[in-house]
């Protein structure tokens, strides 16, 4: 769900490699930061802060909410922070209802398909981009349409239609992320165009939805999953990481890596592995510089198994991770590790497809971020299809720790609606990690776990936070809410689909 370049958006990772100081952790780690740029970490505008407290501040999505009596128009709802983290009581819920944000709430629209944050007009207050795939234009349906909700010092208000869609099932802005591609100190937008090809939307960007110029970049007939931007080969320029499958081969997926350059994005290579020759990527990605060597790694989730290509992939089983280092040379697919449940010190046990859809699905949500303090980013893991004593697709996460040699099963934790502690009960189909996000929203240099679970209450959806200590996320003092602290309807609303980053 990631400087990205110099002038604010720097990566945490990256940034702790340089100078030690406690910075921002970031899920999809920051590109552009460099020796150069990462000493400005302690002074940098935060790339989630929407109100300019000095504090980052989380979005979360229920896309499929009733707004207005409009079935799966959707929401955005937004939890400031504090100096004491997470705070509900300023609370912010925005729809394309809400006074100023462009379009108007319709059936179908799924405003929140997709989130992503940056300062796109440098105003020194972070933007909350937001997609509606299910948007029609027109007579054009579901072309889908990404728009910009600006920050300011009351928070996010006001905003402008960044992109529609062009042909019908376009979906645009299902797929969203941000960074500065081209290093000149303002932030790019990279969307899909359509589900075939990503539109580079370019800074700096104007009130009006104004910008510097829009490239598209082909995919052929590759599929797009999922993306992810960070600095993978240390050169100052964003990269971009985009988790595909082929359109002839839906099982075979693939991660394709763009990278940036002065002139923008260049054309994706297929990462590789050295043994098979195209590593077997997933569906889901982030990117955080886990070794801290100054360079940010790729940690691809392959939730679903059963497939064909499974067979040359025995940890594909109940779904799987490979974290890829990043190196000068780009994504070391080489020096790749791969986990799964019944990985050394990660908690569970791997449980395959049997057929009806049961799967643990390890791997379907992925955060990167530190959360004990001690500069290497970790990884928290979702597991959404986990169930226990009878109960089915009930859910959990799992933090893992990252180390000078990477991504390691060594010190793992669990954590579920059945943890002491935890408030809830681990029902079936609650998929409790199927979105999960690391933010450090206290600004104490450790990131803290928030989770949703969208299918909580007969898809109603809450969201859980917990809090970290220098031993790692705790279950102790941590809350959750729902669509009843909103004030929002309930009903099938899936909130916690996603978080923004």
């Amino acid at each position: 769900m990631n400087a990205r370049t110099g002038a604010w958006r720097i990566g945490l990772a990256v940034a702790l490699a340089v100078t030690g100081a406690a910075a921002v952790p970031a899920a999809h780690a920051a590109a552009g930061a460099t020796a150069t740029t990462a000493t400005t970490a302690t002074t940098a505008k935060l790339q989630d802060d929407f109100n300019g407290d000095g504090y980052s501040d989380l979005a979360v999505t229920a896309p499929d909410a009733t707004v207005g009596g409009k079935a799966k128009a959707g929401y955005v709802a937004v939890v400031y922070g504090s100096a004491t983290g997470l705070k509900t009581s300023t609370k912010q819920v925005i729809s394309q209802r809400t006074t100023g944000i462009p379009g108007i709430a319709e059936a179908g629209d799924n405003f929140g398909s997709a989130l992503a944050t940056a300062d796109l007009d440098k105003d020194g207050y972070a933007d909350l981009i937001v997609g509606a795939s299910g948007e029609d234009v027109g007579t054009i349906t579901d072309a889908g349409s990404l728009a910009v909700i600006w920050g300011g010092a009351g928070g996010l208000s006001g905003g402008s239609t960044l992109l529609n869609g062009a042909g019908s099932y376009d979906i645009v802005g299902s797929q969203v992320e941000t960074g500065d591609f081209n290093g000149d100190h303002t932030q790019d937008v990279v969307t899909n165009g359509t589900y075939q090809n990503l539109r580079v939307l370019s800074g700096p960007f104007g009130r009006d939805g104004s910008r510097g110029g829009d490239v598209t970049l082909a995919g052929n007939d590759n599929r797009f999953l999922d993306m992810a931007a960070g600095d993978v080969n240390g050169d100052g320029f964003g990269d971009l990481a985009v988790a595909i499958n082929d359109g002839d081969e839906w099982d075979a997926r693939r991660i394709l890596f763009y990278p940036g350059s002065a002139q923008g994005l260049t054309s994706g290579t297929v990462v590789k592995d050295g043994a098979t020759g195209w590593l077997q990527g997933g569906e889901h990605l982030a990117i955080g510089d886990v070794n801290k060597d100054g360079y940010a790694d790729i940690i691809s989730g392959r939730a679903s198994d059963g497939a064909d290509s499974d067979a040359d992939v025995p940890l594909a089983k109940g779904g799987m991770i490979t974290y890829i280092p990043g190196a000068a040379s780009g994504p070391a697919g080489t020096r790749a590790k791969a986990f799964n449940q019944d990985s050394p010190g990660v908690p569970g046990v791997a449980e395959g497809e049997d057929g009806y859809g049961g799967t643990d699905a390890f791997g379907f949500s992925l955060s990167a971020g530190d959360i004990d303090g001690d500069g290497y980013a970790d990884v928290s893991v979702g597991v959404p299809g986990e169930g226990f004593d009878g109960t089915k697709k009930a859910g959990s996460v799992v933090t893992m720790r990252g180390t000078a040699n990477g991504l390691t099963g060594t010190g793992a934790k669990v954590f579920s609606q059945n943890t002491a502690g935890v408030p809830g009960t681990a029902e079936s189909q609650d998929a409790f990690g199927r979105s999960a996000r690391l933010i450090d929203a206290n600004h104490d240099g450790r990131a803290e776990l928030a989770v949703g679970a969208p299918g909580e209450n007969a898809n109603a959806g809450s969201v859980w936070v917990f809090k970290s200590t220098s031993s790692g996320i705790t279950p102790t003092g941590s809350f959750t809410f729902g669509a009843g602290t909103l004030g929002m309807v309930a009903a099938n609303a899936k909130l916690g689909s996603r978080f923004s980053y």
